[in-house]
C-alpha cells in the first residue's frame, strides 16, 4: 500500500466560528502538512487542511470522521487527493 495526499475542506456552521480555534484542534487531532483558509461566500471562511494517509480500504474515512468530531465544524468534504 501506498500513501495519499489529501485536501480537506472544513466548512464552519457559521461565520463566526473562532477558525484558530478549529485550526488549532484539526493540528492535535491528525498530522497536518498544511492548513489554510479559503473565502467561500456571505462572510464564511473554509479551514483547507492537507495531510497524508494510507491508501487502504476507507482511504480518508477516519481523517473525515475525526475532523467533524471539532466543536464548529459543520462539514468536511475532500478537496483534492493524489497518490504519493
Amino acid at each position: 500500500m501506498g500513501k495519499i495526499g489529501v485536501v480537506l475542506k472544513l466548512m464552519p456552521e457559521s461565520p463566526e466560528e473562532d477558525l484558530e480555534k478549529i485550526k488549532s484542534e484539526a493540528k492535535e487531532r491528525v498530522d497536518v502538512e498544511d492548513i489554510g483558509e479559503e473565502d467561500v461566500a456571505f462572510g464564511l471562511t473554509a479551514i483547507k487542511v492537507s495531510t497524508i494517509v494510507e491508501d487502504a480500504e476507507g482511504g480518508t474515512d477516519e481523517v473525515e470522521e475525526t475532523l467533524l468530531e471539532i466543536e464548529g465544524v459543520q462539514s468536511v468534504e475532500v478537496d483534492d487527493i493524489q497518490k504519493l
